[in-house]
């Protein structure tokens, strides 16, 4: 299993974000992450990009059979000819100057063996010499991986026109599945939010998922995961199939971008604790239900084919290369993921000007834990979004909510037979209308309603600022949502692609102040946030207090364990000090907090 070039990638972000990352980075050997959710965007970012190339393009209609099967794999495999193309052409380019070969090996990590070789071939003067390494060092060279994500829970069941129940295989997730199974894409498969054993059982069904004849995997799998637990039985579940998990990510619980889902307390260093003591079960107990697989269903599992350990990775606010550091050195981690930071690179991400103006301009208290996913999930915003104005707008004219053009977070049955979408105009006048004629105090209805009217057409929106920065659609027309994590907030201007590398890799001045706190300490005083609006929340019932208590203990336990770290050496640009003053307010807080929910 090839290994990537880099100690960081790019995940994903949003519908639309990182819609195209992998066009703009992978010729450079950076590996991101698309979303392929939204299939009706996926066609028109795909119609924008076969008439930029100059290729062929056939429309596939919302009315296609298996349309969304097939949208998706026709853009995949458009990204996969581009990339190559783009990277065949960097690599013919002419080495001994400035030009995108150079910046390729330049934004390399120091100790990588391409860089090594590259910087071994600039140092030569004879010309056979160099001739002959020229030709090795472009054989070693390639691009970085095209990844998808699909979010295991985002898997609607869909109708006929007729109204007749259609099979599970083209349920939203299953479809989406299928879409990248079968493209000519050589690379992963990122699973998120959550375990989904109809989906991961159709995964079964592709044969790009298992070991060839020579031993190698086409399609890896990916686990995004929030704890080592769920990592292993999850792990577990795919190897009775002979499935095999390339890679566990982990991801801060609040301290991240897009869909919060937040641990019961647990903090980021304590779970790569876990994760460092433990990862050899992730091998060990995995290995004898992949070989016991190959013996039973596929004729043995060869001597010649080799085990690969899982990749260990994580993601959620970093924002140093001495936090990155930590990570790798600490923890043992394989790499990291940068997200948030990437949003203010236009060579890497698309987002429209006002909105990216909107980021670079934001302070702490504008980025907040929001309640507008129609998912039900805490997720991660920023204030004064083109899509927060356009719901007010609809909220004052006594329209509110969206027509729900596209229906991918259909779930609520709550009025309908047929789900509905949370953020859509039919289910809030009617939810509306249940809370005005309700018995409860009018303090209280005008609570629920305002939770009502806080869901937002994520569908829809998210994808805009990529339609609005191709030059697709109009601004005026196209209302923006987007989802970065607190950390873009230390991250105030636009950078270009070798800037932000150069700031991940320690190389030059920084890109943050030095007094921004440690991705560790922002993440504790998120969750104490998070600690006080469950209390605040809270009504009485003894199970929920159970959680309270468990989650307490769990966070005390953490700022201890946190402590510990901040004691230890730092690393260049990890900012330990804050810590220390973190948990010392926090523990404040933490014990100001259950003093007022005991009295």
């Amino acid at each position: 299993m090839t290994h990537s070039l880099h100690t960081f990638s790019i995940p994903v972000m949003g519908t639309g974000h990182s819609i195209d990352s992998p066009i703009r980075v992978a010729p450079y050997g950076i590996d991101s992450v698309i979303s392929v959710v939204d299939d009706l965007l996926v066609e028109k970012i795909r119609k924008y990009y076969t008439e930029k190339f100059n290729l062929p393009y056939k429309n596939i209609p919302r009315s296609a059979e298996d349309g969304r099967a097939k949208r998706i794999t026709a853009y995949l495999d458009l990204v996969h000819d581009i990339v190559h193309r783009t990277f065949d052409e960097l690599k013919s380019q002419p080495f001994f100057e400035d030009n995108d070969k150079a910046k390729y090996f330049r934004m390399l990590p120091e100790g990588n063996p391409l860089k090594s070789v590259y910087q071994q071939l600039l140092k030569m003067t004879d010309e056979n010499e160099r001739s002959g390494l020229s030709q090795k060092l472009e054989a070693m060279m390639r691009p970085g991986s095209i990844d998808v994500n699909i979010m295991a829970k985002v898997d609607k069941l869909n109708f006929t026109k007729s109204g007749e129940p259609m099979s599970a295989e083209y349920s939203d997730g299953s479809a989406a599945l299928r879409g990248f199974a079968l493209s000519k894409l050589s690379s992963s498969l990122v699973l998120s939010a959550g375990f989904n054993p109809r989906l991961y059982n159709y995964l079964a069904e592709f044969k790009d998922f298992y070991r060839d004849a020579s031993g190698n995997i086409k399609k890896k799998i990916i686990l995004k995961v929030s704890d080592f637990r769920s990592a292993l039985i999850q792990g577990k579940y795919l190897a009775k199939k002979g499935l095999e998990v390339f890679e566990y990510r982990i991801e801060s619980g609040l301290n991240c971008g897009g869909h919060a889902f937040a641990t019961d307390g647990l903090l980021l260093p304590v779970l790569l604790k876990e994760f460092k003591e433990k990862k050899e079960m992730l091998s060990s107990v995995i290995r004898p239900l992949i070989a016991k697989f190959y013996e039973e269903e596929r004729g043995g599992f060869s001597e010649d084919w080799k085990f690969t350990a899982p990749r260990i990775t994580v993601q959620g606010g970093i924002g140093t290369n001495g936090e990155m550091k930590r990570l790798l050195g600490e923890y043992d981690m394989d790499s990291t993921g940068w997200g948030s930071p990437f949003l203010l690179v236009p060579e890497a991400t698309t987002v429209d000007k006002t909105t990216r103006t909107l980021l670079e301009n934001a302070k702490e208290e504008d980025l907040y834990l929001s309640g507008v996913s129609p998912l039900g999930v805490p997720f991660n915003n920023v204030r004064n979004t083109g899509s927060k104005q356009w719901h007010q707008e609809r909220i004052e004219k006594g329209k509110p909510g969206s027509q729900c053009p596209k229906g991918f977070l259909e779930s609520n049955t709550e009025f309908t037979e047929n789900p509905i979408c949370t953020a859509s105009t039919q289910y809030q006048l009617l939810k509306i209308d249940q809370i005005n004629h309700s018995d409860y105090p009018e303090a209280k209805k005008e609570r629920l309603k305002t939770k009502v009217l806080d869901k937002a057409c994520l569908c829809d929106h998210l994808g805009n600022g990529a339609l609005i920065q191709l030059g697709i659609q109009k601004e005026s027309r196209s209302p923006q949502a987007i989802c970065p994590g607190p950390n873009i907030a230390y991250f105030n201007g636009e950078y270009t692609l070798e800037e932000m590398v150069d700031h991940i890799y320690g190389r030059g001045e920084s890109l943050v102040d030095g007094d921004r706190p440690h991705m560790f300490a922002k993440e504790l005083r998120m969750y104490v946030d998070y600690l006080q609006d469950l209390v605040d929340q809270q009504e009485a019932d003894p199970a929920e207090d159970k959680k309270l208590v468990r989650f307490r203990k769990n966070l005390e336990s953490g700022m201890d364990y946190c402590l510990e770290i901040a004691a230890s050496e730092a690393f260049e640009g990890e900012n330990l000090r804050s810590i220390i003053d973190t948990v010392q307010k926090e523990k404040l807080r933490l014990e100001h907090i259950f003093s007022l929910a005991v009295a």
